[in-house]
């Protein structure tokens, strides 16, 4: 079993690029094209595909399991997107451009298997409890290839971190509002809420500072359940794919 210190480290050594690496597909060109196909623009294929996970639910369960976003944008969205497509199908289809994306990028990376092996131990070991994406998005199928195999996992992996978050972040007090001015001060509007919705307090920050540690100690308890060896491996799957990934996006001459 993995110690106390090094599931710390391990945990947070992946948070940053496994969600950097998760989010990359999201509004990829392909996965915006998939989405005009299917009669969704880009946040509509976004709020139905990922959150189709949870079912034909109302907006307000939506907005539960997303958090950070305007409540009425939620709705807005969510509401319109599925007159047009089934909130199910719309999951599969969005989970399939992630699978596509991967295989685009991490086809030829060597000793994924470990990766997912790795992963897969982390998101079995999870307590669910209150963490709804989480749970939608573990309990949809892994695919058997390596490349999708892995990129599916840290998908999953990012919303095992975002749900704690969100949790976290209830449990000290703010709203999930006032924790995204905190983290991403520049996508207020991009949320659905005004510029000047908010200004944050010095007691804010310190209690998103207690947020940040509760939500580590979430995703350390299942990250315990790990091998140091697995560990190893988990930490050196995230680093191939985002390198990968770094590498590709230069060539392109795109960010992370």
């Amino acid at each position: 079993m993995i110690s106390p210190v090094n599931a710390r480290d391990t945990t947070q050594t992946i948070a940053l690029k496994t969600g950097r690496l998760a989010e990359t597909f999201i509004f990829h060109p392909d996965t915006v094209a998939r989405g005009k196909e299917l009669g969704l623009d880009g946040f509509r294929f976004y709020f139905l595909g990922r959150g189709g996970v949870l079912g034909d639910v109302d907006a307000a369960v939506v907005h539960s399991a997303f958090g950070y976003f305007n409540p009425g944008l939620v709705d807005k969205l969510w509401t319109s997107a599925k007159e047009r497509l089934d909130p199910r199908e719309a999951a599969r289809e969005y989970i399939a451009c992630a699978h596509a994306h991967a295989r685009s990028l991490f086809d030829e990376l060597s000793g994924l298997e470990a990766y997912v092996d790795a992963a897969s131990a982390v998101i079995n070991a999870a307590d669910d409890s209150g963490l709804h994406l989480f749970a939608g998005w573990k309990s949809e199928p892994v695919p058997e290839d390596a490349a999708a195999a892995a990129y599916h996992q840290a998908v999953v992996l990012r919303e095992l971190r975002g749900s704690a978050h969100l949790a976290a972040v209830r449990a000290v007090g703010l709203t999930s509002m006032v924790a995204h001015i905190i983290k991403r001060p520049n996508d207020v509007a991009v949320f659905g809420w005004p510029e000047d919705a908010h200004t944050v307090t010095d007691d804010e920050r310190e209690r998103h500072t207690r947020a940040e540690e509760i939500t580590d100690s979430i995703v350390e308890s299942a990250v315990s359940a790990l091998s140091d060896d697995q560990a190893t491996a988990l930490i050196a799957g995230t680093e191939a794919m985002y390198d990968a990934l770094i590498d590709r996006q230069a060539s392109s001459g795109t960010t992370a």
